[in-house]
């Protein structure tokens, strides 16, 4: 993930650190949590993120990265913003709640990540052999359904693909809630 330590606090950094690059599973039963460094949550989020467009929602998707399911999701579902909508669809998509996710998504509407989301997932090697088929716009409910086949074959190709799209989709929404630039 791109990032500059200067870009976010301390604390934030180094967990973004520690997780990079590491897939996050399809389903929350399968999250192995990172120890939060002291103080991660008592710090304002705005000392966390201070050039975000949206402070909250990177704290959200934070956490998520980080192996915390349960507590994105109880700060993502306090954010009105349309990037704690896309948080709490993603956490309920990998609950998985797919009718609850499916809501959240259609309250997300069109993002800006969804250009290079698309762009990044039918261009990842062996999308074929996944059953991925290429979109010419991202689309989330898509993908949903992808998610849901996947996660029931786990360690296959489809699966691992599921991660792949996944992991750059949190990355992407992380930066842009974290990063106004």
């Amino acid at each position: 993930m791109p990032l500059n330590p200067a870009d976010v606090h301390p604390l934030a950094f180094s967990l973004l650190e520690a997780r990079s690059g590491k897939p996050i599973p399809l389903s929350a039963s399968e999250f192995t949590p990172q120890e939060l460094p002291p103080n991660l949550l008592s710090t304002d989020p705005k000392q966390l993120f201070p050039h975000a467009r949206d402070a909250a929602a990177a704290l959200s998707g934070l956490l998520l990265i980080a192996g915390h399911w349960e507590l994105s999701h109880q700060i993502a579902q306090d954010v009105s913003s349309r990037e704690g909508s896309y948080w709490h669809a993603i956490a309920h998509r990998i609950e998985p709640d797919t009718w609850n996710s499916g809501y959240w998504f259609r309250r997300v509407g069109e993002h800006p990540i969804f250009a290079a989301l698309n762009e990044h997932a039918n261009g990842l090697p062996g999308a074929s052999n996944a059953g991925w088929r290429a979109q010419t716009h991202w689309d989330p409910q898509a993908f949903l359904a992808f998610c849901d086949d996947a996660r029931a074959a786990s360690g296959s190709a489809k699966y691992e693909y599921a991660q792949q799209i996944q992991l750059a989709e949190c990355e992407f929404l992380f930066l842009w809630c974290a990063l106004a630039r």
